[in-house]
């Protein structure tokens, strides 16, 4: 019973905060309507707000959940915050930039370029490295879990590219911690509770979650994972992820125009 409503409670608190900030934003968009809109790959205009209320919706419900430390609640605020907020730079200021992959943003940061995609690669990885910190107490685990956090918040972000994607993969990852005991399943709840709340909305075309939601949820997802495994487990998730922000960099830089 008592781990039932650890995890239902997180669960529907982020839900109901990620609608209610869904609504709010959708009425009053911050900047006017044409900042938050895009036109997604069938040529339909959808908007943003589903994003930022994700963030809202997942850190609320972690912060707030019971059962977990206070070095735990503050290493998901940070993470999932930092996470989402260089998402959200990223959907506003890095709209036409054309550059995909880790490696064009880098070679535009040694130009003298800052680039928004610089700005969540550094920013979220130092916030899942100080997530880790807060989370592991051996100094290697609090690298390991690091990686696992910000390379789970970029993993997300990578199978962002069609409608409600990133939302069935959040939940996919979330499944499993679901079942666990104790931490990992109450921070898995958080995620899986925000992007269930605009799933509908995101596969019906009407919203995308954006950089912003799908770093946040990727954060949330890669805490839930580092608080539930010992050094084996950190080290097993933190090479797969690697390998997959490797893989994608080199997708995304032959999908961009003039890639290879």
């Amino acid at each position: 019973m008592i781990e039932t409503l650890r995890k239902s409670l997180p669960f529907a608190v982020a839900a109901g905060a990620t609608r209610a900030v869904y609504g709010q934003v959708r009425r009053r968009p911050p900047g006017g309507r044409g900042r938050w809109e895009r036109t997604n790959h069938a040529g339909r205009t959808v908007d943003l707000y589903s994003g930022p209320a994700t963030v809202a919706g997942t850190a609320l419900a972690a912060v707030i959940a019971p059962g977990l430390s206070a070095r735990t609640r503050t290493a998901a605020a940070l993470a999932v915050l930092v996470a989402g907020g260089c998402g959200t730079y990223d959907d506003l200021a890095g709209a036409g930039d054309p550059r995909r992959g880790f490696r064009a943003h880098l070679s535009a940061l040694r130009e003298g370029e800052l680039t928004s995609g610089a700005v969540k690669l550094f920013g979220i990885g130092a916030a899942g490295l100080a997530a880790g910190a807060l989370l592991k107490e051996r100094a290697l685990d609090k690298v390991l879990a690091g990686v696992v956090i910000a390379g789970a918040a970029h993993a997300v972000n990578l199978v962002d590219v069609r409608p409600g994607r990133a939302a069935v993969a959040t939940l996919a990852a979330a499944a499993p911690g679901l079942l666990r005991r104790g931490p990992a399943g109450t921070l898995a709840a958080a995620p899986a509770g925000a992007v269930a709340a605009v799933l509908a909305d995101d596969l019906g075309e009407r919203t995308m979650i954006g950089d912003a939601g799908a770093h946040a949820l990727g954060a949330g997802i890669g805490l839930a994972v580092a608080a539930g495994c010992g050094r084996a487990g950190l080290a097993v998730h933190a090479a797969a992820l690697v390998g997959a922000a490797v893989a994608g960099d080199r997708v995304g830089r032959a999908a961009a125009p003039g890639g290879a």
